[in-house]
């Protein structure tokens, strides 16, 4: 008898009148905008521009989408074109099945053409999105939860997935929560990114190749537990084999940029050191330009001080017309002035009108 277990959600959609609201969605949402807010720190961090990330977003997301979606569809295209089955639902990306291969794929496609467009290097780009989007994942993979769908094998642990859906041949019980071993993994990778770039100064693309290969060491095991049904070469799941090329691509990947292009790129985005918005570090130049002018202001204000106390000196319009005005020699030394000079013409006037 199991005593504890995480329950699942009676429905998820919710009806906003005609308009249904589906979770799944939401998921997918909220986890694009937290890897396009993370991305775009990281990105401004390592010299970017502020909005770069979301622009080539508008790019990657849609690939992503679509990349993901053909995926799922062609690896399981037997839910879709079999006896039975109507075609129209391998469209109804609402209804869950997005493959992360085709995701990553086709959304680096996307990516790669926003990137061409901004004129930024992409693999500078994928590393400053990488912990990004494993965290995008993390948050992605509670659709599934709403949707009770991608769960393991049966179990009575404690945090137990319990399933209450018996569509689609479901089997009410109590099983692995896989999408939630997927989602602290994702989090894990993200965090073990971070930490790697900061520690090793990751370039040239090699933190999104760890990316990568770390998100597959955790998708073989959770894979292998999964009891959804999948294509299976030599007693393995398809994904299982996928994670294993992919990983090894990964691996070979950083050990190759590691040796040709140690180091990591100087300039990510040209111009950027140029800006001076309001944002990142475009404030510390406009603030580190602005305390330049006040030391400057503040040293002409000295200058003038000293040139106010020289015995011929012109520091000012008034204090140069007095002091013109009351020694003879006033007008010539203040011959740069305007106001000493107009002050000293008013003199001559008045020495000629005396004499007349």
């Amino acid at each position: 008898m199991t005593l504890a277990f995480i329950p699942s959600p009676s429905h998820g959609v919710i009806h906003l009148g005609i308009i249904p609201l589906r979770f799944y969605a939401f998921c997918i949402i909220i986890g694009v905008f937290v890897a396009v807010w993370l991305g775009n720190k990281r990105w401004i961090a390592r010299g970017g521009r502020a909005g770069t990330v979301a622009d080539i977003a508008v790019w990657a997301v849609p690939f992503g989408l679509v990349g993901g979606r053909l995926y799922h569809v062609i690896t399981d295209y037997e839910l879709y074109f079999s006896e039975g089955r109507d075609w129209v639902d391998a469209f109804k990306i609402w209804e869950g099945g997005l493959g992360i291969w085709g995701a990553i794929a086709l959304g680096a496609v996307g990516a790669w053409i926003g990137c061409r467009r901004r004129g930024i290097p992409l693999p500078a780009y994928a590393d400053a999105i990488a912990p990004a989007i494993a965290f995008a994942q993390a948050i992605g993979r509670w659709g599934n939860w709403f949707n009770q769908e991608l769960y393991g094998k049966p179990t009575d642990l404690p945090w137990a997935l319990k399933i209450t859906s018996s569509a689609d041949g479901r089997v009410p019980g109590t099983y692995h929560p896989t999408f939630l071993y997927e989602s602290l993994w994702c989090i894990g990778v993200a965090l073990l990114v971070i930490w790697a770039d900061r520690r090793f100064k990751l370039g040239h693309g090699r933190a999104f190749a760890l990316y990568v290969a770390a998100y597959c060491v955790g998708r073989f095991w959770i894979e292998y537990m999964r009891v959804d049904d999948a294509h299976h070469i030599l007693g393995l799941r398809l994904n299982d084999w996928t994670a294993m090329a992919v990983f090894l691509l990964a691996v070979i990947y950083i050990v190759i940029s590691a040796k040709t292009r140690p180091g990591r790129e100087a300039i990510v985005e040209p111009g950027a050191d140029d800006d001076t918005g309001p944002t990142g570090t475009d404030k510390d130049k406009a603030g580190d330009k602005a305390g330049a002018s006040d030391v400057e202001g503040a040293t002409v204000g000295d200058s003038g001080a000293e040139k106010a106390v020289e015995p011929e000196g012109a520091a000012g319009a008034g204090a140069g017309a007095d002091e013109g005005a009351a020694g003879p020699g006033g007008a010539g030394d203040a011959a740069g002035d305007v106001g000493v000079e107009d002050e000293s013409k008013d003199e001559a006037g008045a020495k000629k009108a005396g004499k007349s």
